[in-house]
């Protein structure tokens, strides 16, 4: 995903052995990405990583069922109506909004740490962290993340997440394609480009500090959606050291550079981070459009093969009326979408614009959930007349 880390004791040459200081031969995990053919990582336990035993479990966040079929619509939604709902650990309160076969999201309120290790089998996680902040603590070490920044936990890590004190806000995406940086930020060897919008100093990684015992011998692991239950006799966060390019990172979302045009720029050009089906955006305070006729609210689109989901987080959000930090607006395929009476008049002359907000453009139709329905704003549709 990244540049490669190297951090802590690993063997000279990939699997030839590696011995500890009384000659204890330590076990090589080899932690892959499209089989054998993708980006890897290599750790070094003390004990092999492979021993777990079946056992039941109460612990995952259930998966997303779909509400009736409803009238084709725009649709606004206030997240931050859900907060009770999504207390107690992440792992157990997540709630799902929007959901296809290439993502899932919604929002969750931490109030506890996750009381068992996670391996998520079916997806890339993607985080922002609207309000709140903490550490992900994981066999490849500890991530401390903060508020405005995106968390990235790799498909079948195992890792848990502990809140900070404080109320917390997260918006989360399960991308079962994968995460990855878009291909036009990167040159052909694979590093961030000079005039990408972002620099590999720009991430935050994990530090590692070798064996941890937290105590916890409980992993929970999805698959297919279904959250199965291990026990094991040991902690496996025991790597003494690992190498690879697959670890956990978070990005500060203002160390996102936006680029400032004679004439507004299409989403693309906010784009951050995509994955199979999925471009996320991050739309940041920038000066707008200079061309002395510019108009720099964004045009009504007639968006024919994505539909358009936008988290509000902090600003003045140009082309809307009614939302606010924590909305999530709602633009399906096939309708004409844009900005609200008077907002695209309104902007011409403007310099610059504070607005914050997270974007997901997905190429598959998004489904509701009950959750969903249960903090729709239903005079949405009708405010744009």
């Amino acid at each position: 995903m990244l540049d490669r880390m190297c951090v802590g004791d690993v063997a000279r040459k990939h699997h030839i052995q590696l011995r500890g200081p009384d000659g204890a031969l330590r076990y090589e995990e080899c932690f892959t990405r499209d089989g054998f053919e993708g980006p890897y990582t290599i750790l070094y336990h003390l004990r092999r990583p492979h021993t777990q035993r079946l056992a039941p479990t109460t612990h995952g966040w259930a998966a997303p069922e779909s509400a009736a079929m409803r009238h084709l619509a725009k649709r606004h939604y206030a997240s931050g109506k859900l907060t009770e709902q999504g207390k107690g650990s992440q792992l157990d309160g997540r709630i799902p909004l929007l959901f296809n076969e290439d993502i899932i999201t919604g929002v969750a309120f931490p109030t506890a740490e996750d009381p068992v290790y996670i391996a998520d089998g079916d997806a890339d996680q993607l985080i922002y962290i609207h309000r709140g902040g903490g550490t992900l603590k994981s066999v490849l070490g500890d991530l401390v993340f903060t508020q405005g920044d995106y968390v990235y936990v790799p498909r079948g890590l195992t890792h848990r997440f502990v809140p900070a004190a404080g109320d917390q806000h997260w918006l989360w995406m399960s991308l079962t394609g994968g995460v990855h940086v878009p291909r036009q930020w990167r040159n052909e060897v694979g590093q961030l480009r000079m005039d990408a919008p972002y620099s590999h100093r720009d991430f935050k990684r994990p530090v590692f500090a070798g064996p941890v015992d937290e105590g916890i011998r409980e992993l929970v692991v999805r698959r297919a959606g279904v959250w199965h239950g291990f026990v094991m006799d040991d902690s496996p966060f025991d790597a003494v050291g690992w190498d690879g390019t697959v670890y956990p990172w978070a990005f500060p979302i203002l160390n996102f550079q936006p680029r400032v045009s004679s004439v507004h720029l299409p989403p693309t050009w906010h784009g951050t981070f995509a994955a199979k089906g999925v471009l996320v955006c991050s739309f940041v305070p920038r000066l707008v459009d200079f061309h002395p006729e510019a108009v720099p609210c964004p045009y009504p689109h007639s968006s024919t093969h994505c539909d358009e989901i936008i988290f509000y987080c902090d600003g003045n959000f140009t082309s809307r009326k009614g939302v606010g930090p924590g909305s999530i607006s709602h633009h399906p395929m096939g309708l004409p979408h844009g900005p609200h009476p008077g907002s695209y008049e309104k902007s011409i002359g403007t310099t610059r614009t504070d607005e914050l907000a997270v974007m997901a453009d997905t190429y598959a139709p998004l489904k509701a959930t009950p959750a969903a329905l249960a903090i729709e704003d239903g005079q949405y549709q009708d405010s744009f007349i």
